[in-house]
């Protein structure tokens, strides 16, 4: 009765596993002791098996399907959709029809957040656009920093997706898929590559601003073991709430605690073997780990002055304090996110998120563009130039991007107001690439002429996915879980990889 019970308890595909192998190795297992031939093996068995237990570890380094260009990565999202139209696609002839209506036919079956279509019209950038690079890139005067960066990046002019909403936007842009319960992309990494960090999270979370209107959700493991979920790092103190002891308590109690607990747990592991019990284990474990680790990591003292000065990590706030992505210490903030994301990818850390909101410029565009570009710029070219000074940007690829872009229409949502911003817009937005194996200094896909769709290489969200995949040598076709009765992937039922992004 004990072992059926036992069974009831293991998930579906365990139990088929067991069903397929224990039946036999019982039967085999029974014939050899009645011979007397396992009696050595099971008491050498019985003394091993506590340590068998403590290595369980789910961010173990696993092989890739093929060869890798990639080994870890840093993801800038700029939550609330960055208007691709003042910084990646100059589009003159959007200047030129500057407060003209669309013909109806363009508009009828769109769907906008807030615009009215009855009376929307254009709206030019009044953006500067500049060859850059020996490669050519155009992009706007507001990227003075990364335009010196161009022939290292690759920009992606023709990236879209289905959803035109923040949340369901920010869910398909980081799990594949507009709705909840995904994991996220670097959930999805540390799954199938496991983590080379043994002292610090494979998955890292930072923010600054005031956060994204998706959340964790954004950073979540969904039905994967909660292990290969993204762990928040705090900006100011310790990075993770309780990771000193209390007074009073010393490192060798807290050991002798943790031993005590991980038999417990190890216990009910191989009575239910149960996912979330290793993860359990295993958090445990780097908990403790981390409290030597991450104070060494976040300590700049080892920094140069040169380096604290190319990322402005000690820079203050301009006079301007963007409504949306400001604060009293964004521009230090995001910066210091940025290099510790340097640090945190020479430490073995596979995926790091660095979080700014917002980008959402329904309305005072000019001057809150300013304001978060100039949060953005310097720190992510610093970042950039960084890696590939100590020989990382090779294998780390670095990406910028929001949820969607802003559309080419003014937004007009109250009436008699002036237009001063841009509505959502997924049908054509742009993406910034460099390092980790992509052919950088060039620019893939174009839109239209005034940036409404586009016209070559359009990229589906699960292509761009299938293609940061390939650069981990990970098939997005293999790397699945089974889920409901499916397999499930991230890329969902789409995505093809893009060559022409690959070096």
């Amino acid at each position: 009765m004990a072992f059926l019970e036992q069974l009831v308890n293991l998930k579906r595909r365990q139990f088929l596993a067991s069903s397929a192998n224990a039946v036999g190795a019982l039967a085999l297992t029974s014939m050899l002791s009645d011979d007397g031939l396992l009696a050595a093996e099971r008491a050498e068995s019985e003394e091993s098996s506590d340590s068998d237990a403590a290595s369980v570890n789910p961010l173990e380094p696993k092989p890739p399907h093929f060869v890798p260009r990639a080994k870890n990565c840093i993801f800038i999202f700029l939550a609330g959709g960055p208007s691709q139209i003042d910084l990646y696609d100059p589009k003159p002839k959007l200047v030129e029809l500057n407060g003209q209506a669309l013909p109806e036919s363009m508009t009828e079956n769109v769907r906008f957040a807030f615009i009215k279509k009855e009376s929307a019209k254009l709206a030019g950038s009044p953006r500067k656009f500049e060859p850059r690079g020996q490669c050519g890139m155009e992009l706007s005067d507001l990227l003075p920093h990364l335009s010196t960066c161009a022939d290292d990046m690759t920009l992606v002019r023709s990236l879209y997706t289905e959803q035109f909403n923040h949340h369901p936007a920010q869910l398909m842009l980081n799990t594949g898929v507009g709705r909840f319960g995904r994991p996220s992309f670097g959930s999805w990494l540390n799954y199938g590559l496991g983590s080379e960090s043994r002292d610090l999270p494979g998955f890292v979370v930072l923010t600054a601003g005031r956060g994204s209107s998706g959340g964790t959700s954004n950073w979540s493991s969904g039905f994967l073991p909660s292990t290969y979920q993204g762990v928040l790092f705090r900006g100011q103190g310790d990075p993770v709430l309780n990771l000193a002891n209390p007074p009073g308590v010393t490192r060798e109690m807290q050991r002798e605690s943790l031993e005590l607990i991980k038999r417990m747990n190890q216990r009910r592991l191989s009575e239910t073997g149960d996912d979330e019990i290793a993860s359990r284990i295993a958090a445990y474990e780097l908990a403790f780990r981390m409290q030597a680790a991450a104070p060494e990591l976040i300590d700049f003292s080892g920094e140069s002055q040169q380096t604290r000065d190319a990322y402005g990590v000690d820079r203050g706030e301009p006079e301007f304090v963007g409504e949306r992505g400001g604060g009293p210490t964004v521009h230090a903030d995001f910066a210091r996110n940025c290099l510790l994301a340097r640090r945190m990818v020479e430490r073995g850390v596979r995926f790091v998120n660095i979080v700014h909101a917002s980008w959402d410029h329904h309305s005072d565009l000019e001057p809150e563009l300013k304001y978060n570009t100039s949060v953005l710029d310097q720190p992510v070219a610093a970042l950039i130039k960084d890696l590939k000074q100590r020989s990382l940007l090779d294998s780390t690829l670095v990406v910028i991007a929001g949820e969607f872009g802003r559309t080419p229409l003014g937004e007009n949502r109250v009436p008699g107001k002036p237009v001063t911003g841009r509505d959502h817009h997924p049908f054509a937005f742009s993406v910034l690439l460099a390092g980790g194996g992509i052919k950088a200094g060039q620019v893939v896909g174009k839109t239209d002429e005034i940036g409404w769709s586009p016209i070559e290489d359009p990229m589906h969200m699960n292509d761009f996915h299938a293609t940061l995949l390939h650069l981990f040598g990970l098939d997005h076709l293999k790397l699945t879980v089974p889920f409901g009765g499916l397999d499930m992937r991230l890329t969902n039922v789409g995505g093809k990889v893009v060559e022409k992004l690959l070096a």
